[in-house]
């Protein structure tokens, strides 16, 4: 019987150093998953090999998710309660994020105490992670909104790229419509039936469709009422013109169909691709409503920060991870600029020598540095939980009131539609 009892306790023994040895062995591994191999993925390649200098011992596993993917793997895992299969940190879409952290509220990792200085970002992509006092997330690329124009197509009209600086939507018509006139150009394009350029519009004036408790802000919204004015007044002047698929957006830019577009920045990529147009493209600040209290020059279009799960074995390592690359590395956001255009929104990146280089397909522009400054103007706003149903909810809202519907009445609609998903 002893012997029976001491041979159990060794094979116990075995089993718990065998334990802790593979416990052991994975306390230096994070896992990261990201989609975009030519954006995200490069950046956190960069960042596993900065972090190598720093702390050689940790192992950084970078998996490609994609965003769709992702999504669907979070909400099975959390719902379940079975998150042993999820990574340590994730990419996570900004106008997302607040969805995911109030319909989960322990599924992520507080990174309020990590030492990582959130005002060294730009103040918009702090606002959006921080919930109830708490950092969730380290803000990652910079979506600031840019009016880029073709400077030759508005020389033959008569015009400059100083013309369109600091204007207003009334400035910006005005001479659209003359300069569609004289070259039969529109100045910008956007998809029917989808509210990009209405999102940017709204984030510039420092409103969105949920106000700053999370209530739906949608048919008593002044401010949203005067931007679908002046959409539709861009569209009947003929200044902006809509196309149909993505594809066509992107060729409408890249062929010349139209003098520019306002978008995030990153569609710089797009409009760099066409070589045989390099030095004809300048970038400025977008217009700003002429009659809406707050109004500004400034938006976003798009972004992501990255975040630490709760269930991670290592969160202060993900979490120093993040501090000393993303949150605290200069030469990393200089290195991923060239291949992938990403642009930081943390903050001492613009005043890199990297940042401030002449641009030669811009004409000579030192356009990060100008875009670094953008980002750091841009109104902050409360995306809310709902956000995704409320912008489609404004979809429908618009294509009815381009088909004649009455402003408030469509507007309203939409307000209803979302409280209905929000079970008000």
């Amino acid at each position: 019987m002893k012997r029976e009892r001491l041979l159990i306790l060794s094979s116990v023994v075995v089993v718990v150093i065998a334990f802790s040895g593979i416990v052991g062995a994975q306390t230096n591994k994070i896992t990261v998953w990201c989609w975009d191999p030519g954006f995200n993925i490069v950046a956190m390649e960069t960042a596993r090999e900065i972090y190598r200098d720093i702390n050689p011992d940790a192992e950084i596993v970078i998996e490609e998710v994609a965003w769709e993917d992702l999504q669907t793997r979070l909400n099975v895992s959390f719902a379940a309660g079975q998150t042993s299969t999820l990574p340590d940190i994730i990419l996570m879409q900004d106008n997302a994020l607040q969805k995911f952290v109030y319909n989960y509220p322990d599924a992520f990792y507080d990174l309020s105490n990590s030492g990582i200085d959130f005002s060294r970002f730009a103040e918009f992509k702090v606002k959006i992670s921080t919930i109830n006092g708490k950092h969730y997330a380290v803000p990652f690329d910079n979506g600031a909104a840019i009016n880029a124009l073709r400077v030759d197509i508005l020389e033959e009209a008569g015009y400059t790229i100083e013309d369109f600086e600091d204007i207003t939507y009334s400035e910006y018509i005005r001479m659209g419509k003359d300069i569609l006139e004289k070259t039969g150009k529109a100045l910008n394009s956007a998809l029917a039936g989808e509210p990009d350029l209405l999102m940017l519009m709204m984030q510039s004036v420092g409103t969105w469709m949920f106000d700053e408790n999370g209530e739906v802000n949608i048919a008593n919204n002044e401010k949203i009422k005067e931007i679908v004015k002046v959409y539709i007044e861009l569209l009947e002047s003929g200044v902006l013109v809509h196309v149909n698929e993505w594809d066509q957006y992107i060729s409408s830019i890249q062929s010349g169909t139209v003098a520019g577009t306002i978008n995030g920045c990153w569609i710089i990529g797009s409009i760099t691709q066409q070589e045989n147009q390099r030095g004809k493209w300048r970038i400025t600040n977008i217009p700003r409503l002429d009659n809406v209290e707050g109004a500004s020059n400034y938006s976003n279009q798009g972004g992501s920060s990255w975040m630490v799960l709760a269930s991670s074995a290592n969160p202060e390592l993900a979490a120093d991870f993040l501090k000393h690359t993303f949150a605290g590395s200069v030469e990393l956001y200089e290195r991923i600029l060239p291949s992938t255009g990403a642009i930081a929104t943390y903050l001492p990146a613009k005043d890199s020598d990297v940042y401030n280089q002449p641009h030669d397909f811009f004409g000579g522009q030192v356009v990060f540095a100008k875009i670094a400054e953008y980002a750091d103007q841009v109104p902050e706003v409360n995306y809310g939980v709902y956000n995704y149903e409320a912008r489609d909810a404004i979809a429908t809202a618009i294509s009815k009131i381009i088909r004649g519907a009455a402003i408030d009445s469509a507007l309203q609609e939409a307000e209803n539609t979302v409280k209905f998903i929000m079970n008000y």
